[in-house]
């Protein structure tokens, strides 16, 4: 015989599709929760690493800055110990040229001339003295113009001397001349370090 069944058979149907809708929506609102879940973490943990990077990466640089400091002021003092080295080097190779010089100044002083005071600075020399005569004045600014050592002697200013100054109660004249110091040619300065 056939079996007929008069039981609402739809509705139990869809009484069934709607509790696996349901639970089909709870499983994917806690998988969809879950991967929200997830991003969030996996997100937090990029922004705290990232931040640990940066953390990382401006220490070193502070170190790195502290190092250019630090590197830089060495190379501030390595040119100020270059420029004083310089200029020991200069005042040792000035040596003999500032012997020569005095020797040539005795060179071309004639008898009854003498200087008072002799002031250098750079090439340029001013000399004050007292000569006994004009014609012994010439002299000198004739020797030191043939000299090699000195050009362009300038006489400035010729006066009267003082009666101290003077030579056996003879008139005398006090002068100031200025000059310029010229290093000779090469081959005089390798005969002056001979």
């Amino acid at each position: 015989m056939a079996q007929i069944n008069l039981l609402p058979w739809r509705e139990t149907l869809r009484e069934e599709r709607k509790k696996k809708f349901l639970v089909l929506m709870v499983v994917v609102l806690l998988a969809s929760g879950a991967v929200v879940l997830a991003a969030d973490r996996y997100v937090r943990g990029a922004m705290v690493n990232q931040t640990a990077r940066n953390e990382y990466l401006m220490s070193e640089i502070r170190i790195l800055e502290d190092q250019v400091a630090e590197i830089s002021k060495l190379q501030q003092q390595k040119r100020e110990i270059q420029d004083r080295m310089s200029v020991i080097q200069n005042l040792q190779g000035s040596r003999p040229v500032i012997v020569r010089v005095f020797d040539e100044l005795v060179k071309t002083l004639p008898d009854g001339v003498y200087f008072e005071t002799l002031e250098r600075n750079g090439e340029s020399m001013k000399i004050v003295g007292v000569a006994e005569s004009y014609s012994q004045l010439t002299t000198l600014m004739r020797r030191l113009d043939g000299s090699d050592w000195f050009t362009s002697p300038n006489l400035r200013i010729i006066s009267a001397a003082d009666k101290e100054e003077a030579f056996d109660d003879t008139a005398a004249n006090r002068f100031n001349l200025n000059l310029t110091l010229v290093t000779p040619s090469d081959q005089d300065e390798t005969d002056l370090s001979e």
